[in-house]
Order: structure tokens, then sequence, then C-alpha cells
């Protein structure tokens, strides 16, 4: 009878070491998840920082304004362009009115 229980006991031992071992695995993979999910945000926020920068120092002194001007000029005219076809009802079909 002492033998019965004993492997009652050692299997029932190793079922609970099999489950939390399936648990362990299942919150290593979450935070597998989560550390891809905080490396992915981290990057393109250090993506945003670095066009950021890039945008900084290229307007920067004569150069920068002249630059700047052309951009905001070519912009407008975009934008006015995109007004005049909404206007004439050919544009694409975001622009057009309902």
């Amino acid at each position: 009878m002492a033998t019965i229980v004993a492997a009652l006991m050692s299997f029932s031992q190793s079922l609970a070491a099999i489950g939390m071992s399936l648990l362990y695995s299942v919150l290593a993979v979450f935070q597998a998840v989560f550390a891809l999910v905080q490396s992915t945000i981290e990057s393109i926020l250090k993506l945003g920082q670095s066009i950021t920068t890039l945008v900084l120092e290229l307007f920067q002194g004569v150069f920068g304004f002249i630059f700047a001007n052309f951009v905001a000029i070519l912009v407008l005219g975009g934008v006015y362009y995109l007004y005049r076809l909404r206007q004439q009802g050919r544009g694409p079909k975001v622009l057009r009115r309902i």
C-alpha cells in the first residue's frame, strides 16, 4: 500500500512540475512580446528624435531660412492645388464632397 501512495505522490508532483513549467513558459512568451513592443516603440521614438534633429539642423542659418521658405511655398502650393481639384470635382475620392 505504501508503494501505491508513493507512486501517486510522485505522479502528482510530476504533474505539478509540468504545470509550473507550462506556466513559466507562458509568462516567458508574454515577457518576450512585451520586450518586443517596448523595443519597437523605443526605436520609433529614436527615429522621430533623429528626424527632428535633422530638420532643426538643416533649417539653421541663411541657407536653412531660404530652404524653409521653399518648403513652405511647396506645401502651400500643394494644398492650393488639392483645394482647386476638390472645387472642380476632379480630385481623388478622398477630397470629393459628400
